[in-house]
């Protein structure tokens, strides 16, 4: 569990894997299991020093309680990945060094 680095999120759990996938296309349901609106999601391989682009999109937000899909295709072959999480609230979290190759569902919780 890791805590955030502000706000009333909590933590975040990785909740399993499922078979490899190619890191080049990945998707993974993100269930937001936490109190707050998750309105930002960004990634990066571990090895670079940028985040990607928000993966919710411009108008995406993910309400407290629900879940939807997520899709990393930024043709990386790194396995190994930084996430990056802002709430609504102002709570922000990141984790580092992710396995997404294995990755099935990422839960956010309180």
């Amino acid at each position: 569990m890791h805590n955030l680095l502000k706000g009333g999120l909590a933590a975040l759990a990785l909740v399993g894997g499922a078979a490899p996938a190619l890191a080049q296309n990945v998707e993974f349901t993100l269930i937001n299991a936490s109190s707050q609106s998750l309105h930002y999601f960004y990634t990066t391989p571990s090895a670079e020093n940028n985040w990607g682009e928000d993966l919710l999109g411009p108008d995406g937000t993910l309400e407290a309680g629900m879940q939807g899909t997520v899709s990393i295709g930024d043709g990386s072959d790194q396995c190994l990945y930084d996430f990056r999480f802002e709430t609504g609230e102002g709570a922000t979290l990141e984790v580092n060094e992710v396995d997404i190759c294995t990755l099935d569902e990422y839960t956010l919780t309180d």
